[in-house]
């Protein structure tokens, strides 16, 4: 299976992290917004996208990348790094999803994990999540690639 990782990971490397366990399961190469060949993404077998969160969003590079691929098909997954939890009732890894499900994209899951958030006022006390991702989360993110591969529906 041929499978590429676009990442948008800004502030502490966190995001690149996870997205680099999951490609050491999916034999990926992952690859900014800005180096991303829109040729290698029509021939994956899975794309996967993923940044940071910031104030509940996803990061802009990574969504206005995937507004300006050209409509298409082919399997998906969104994954995030977040400070604070992901909300039940607005997930800010929805919005990318259905962006993705509008380009034609199959979207077979989307995985997210803490990490070291340093937006104000975290700043104040040097951040929260100050441990994370820590090897559980990078294990679960292995375990959430390994799925994808496998072809087994993704556990959230």
């Amino acid at each position: 299976m041929k499978a590429v990782i676009v990442c948008a990971s800004v502030s502490h490397g966190n995001t690149r992290r996870v997205a680099d366990s999951m490609a050491q399961v999916l034999g990926a190469k992952v690859v900014s917004p800005e180096q991303a060949d829109l040729a290698e993404l029509a021939e994956a077998d899975l794309v996967g996208f993923g940044s940071g969160v910031f104030y509940q969003r996803l990061h802009p590079r990574l969504t206005d990348f995937v507004k300006a691929l050209p409509t298409g098909r082919g399997r998906a997954f969104v994954f995030a790094t977040s400070g604070l939890p992901e909300l039940p009732l607005a997930p800010f890894t929805r919005p990318l999803v259905q962006l993705l499900e509008r380009k034609g994209f199959e979207v077979d899951g989307n995985f997210s994990c803490r990490a070291l958030d340093t937006m104000a006022p975290f700043r104040l006390v040097g951040g929260i999540q100050k441990q994370r991702p820590n090897a559980g989360d990078l294990a679960a993110a292995r375990a959430f690639a390994a799925r994808l591969q496998d072809g087994r529906e993704p556990t959230l």
